[in-house]
């Protein structure tokens, strides 16, 4: 028996609601909204004021999305970039929402990456890619065929009103859904496009993905979790004993506290506390003072929980601020991101997969089918480590050694980062130069480009000519 449009709405919007609640506590961590949560029943209430947000969680997975920047996608075996596709990248600002998908996939385990034709509004030759928020957006995938089966997103309306939007993909389908009066009333169809392609536009991006479960994990692990709220708790406590006890206590025996407090007050008396004096009445008394509390074992116990942070995350030292004073050289910078760097490869090598296959699905979309050398598409990201750019030139230039080394000039300017717009004026402005001019004349090889050696001419008087040996 086919399902009906209101029972696949009914029966995704069950799934995604059950997601929310874990994707949510992934959220409050990276935005540090864990902290009451993780205070517990075991602390005053009074004391819950005191304690501090942790962004340890959002420092790790903006270190590792700063890294991960597309540039361009290309068929394998072949240096140039594919046009169209960079084409469609810019019109979609692909730029800037491509690092939104990939910090929520960071966040929460997964984003959606959707495709659809263009609209009466839109360019004509442009499909229309969305990146999409799991929170808002369910997919179910084949367990066989890892593809998409049916996938639902859910919007609500204006502020102030109670409609509600719904858009069912389908594998030769894509129907808008509407209901005015919340969960008691039905869905009704609005609109139904039947583009008959065989294929759910919808792509999962997915973070920390195992063989047992494909819906993937958040980067924002259980032990990650447990030393942030660790190191909330020492900050708490930190700064109760800097309330109370950092500062000398200052101690008069020979009066009450009421004459010091004025009319006796609670409030007075507890301002006088919190002012380090303590009145005992004792007319042989005198003023003296405590020792204040040394607070280094608080700092020393977040040292100890920033190390195992670090050694969970792959975080440089000077990231986690226990770095030693001496400044590192730039080997020793390197040699610490390399952790950092290799998670961000693996990061871009797993995200670009799903690329590759939004990519395709546009060239569905728009061409009815897919050539089959686009499986053999890749997505060309930016190098993730952090090399200076005086070491990248000075490394480039020995390689390139003038143009007699082991690179070309084209190949040199790749690697220091130039786009294709910017590679392609460099060698207007090579040819317009005067001693391009002149060896284009005389059929000089230009430097910076390899050419294979002339072979000389044959000659023809030389071929019944005996042989001359030498003497």
């Amino acid at each position: 028996m086919p399902v009906s449009y209101e029972e696949h709405v009914d029966q995704l919007t069950n799934k995604l609601n059950g997601a929310i609640p874990r994707l949510k506590r992934s959220n409050a961590y990276y935005d540090s909204k864990y902290r009451l949560e993780s205070i517990g029943i075991g602390t005053p209430p009074e004391m819950r004021k005191l304690n501090v947000a942790i962004g340890w969680p959002r420092m790790y997975l903006d270190s590792i999305e700063e890294r991960l920047d597309v540039e361009t996608f290309r068929l394998s075996g072949k240096a140039d970039p594919i046009e169209r596709l960079t084409d469609w990248w810019k019109y979609n600002r692909l730029d800037e929402e491509s690092s939104l998908g990939h910090l929520e996939a960071l966040i929460y385990g997964r984003s959606y990456i959707t495709v659809s034709a263009p609209g009466e509004d839109d360019h004509p030759d442009n499909p229309l890619i969305r990146v999409e928020s799991p929170l808002n957006l369910y997919a179910e995938v084949d367990p066989r065929t890892q593809k998409v089966k049916r996938a639902l997103r859910r919007y609500k309306g204006p502020a102030g009103s109670l409609d509600e939007y719904a858009t069912l993909l389908l594998p030769d389908d894509t129907i808008q859904l509407r209901r005015s009066d919340g969960a008691m009333s039905r869905w009704t169809v609005e609109s139904r496009v039947n583009h008959k392609l065989g294929r759910v536009l919808v792509v999962p991006l997915l973070n920390r993905e195992r063989l047992s479960e494909r819906d993937g994990r958040s980067e924002i692990t259980p032990e990650i979790r447990s030393m942030t709220d660790a190191a909330s708790r020492v900050m708490m406590n930190l700064q109760s004993a800097a309330e109370l006890m950092a500062v000398p206590q200052r101690v008069i025996f020979g009066a009450d506290a009421e004459s010091i407090a004025g009319t006796g007050s609670q409030r007075e008396i507890l301002d006088a506390y919190y002012a380090r004096i303590i009145a005992i009445e004792n007319e042989m008394g005198k003023a003296t003072q405590f020792t204040a509390a040394d607070l280094r074992n608080f700092v020393e116990g977040l040292e100890q929980i920033a190390k195992h942070v670090a050694s969970y995350t792959g975080l440089p030292p000077q990231y986690l601020a226990f770095a030693s004073d001496n400044p590192a050289s730039a080997e020793a910078i390197r040699s610490a991101e390399a952790r950092l760097v290799k998670k961000a490869e693996r990061r871009a090598r797993m995200f670009g997969g799903s690329w590759e296959e939004v990519m395709r699905l546009a060239v569905l979309v728009m061409d009815g089918k897919i050539p089959d050398d686009y499986y053999r598409l890749e997505t060309v990201w930016r190098d993730p480590s952090t090399p200076t750019f005086a070491a990248k030139a000075d490394a480039v230039s020995k390689l390139y050694n003038s143009g007699n080394g082991i690179i070309p000039k084209e190949r040199a300017r790749m690697d220091l980062g130039y786009s294709a717009e910017e590679r392609a004026e460099m060698a207007k402005q090579d040819d317009a130069e005067p001693v391009a001019r002149l060896n284009a004349l005389v059929g000089a090889p230009i430097p910076g480009q390899h050419r294979p050696p002339a072979t000389p001419p044959p000659n023809p008087a030389a071929k019944d000519a005996p042989a001359q040996v030498a003497a």
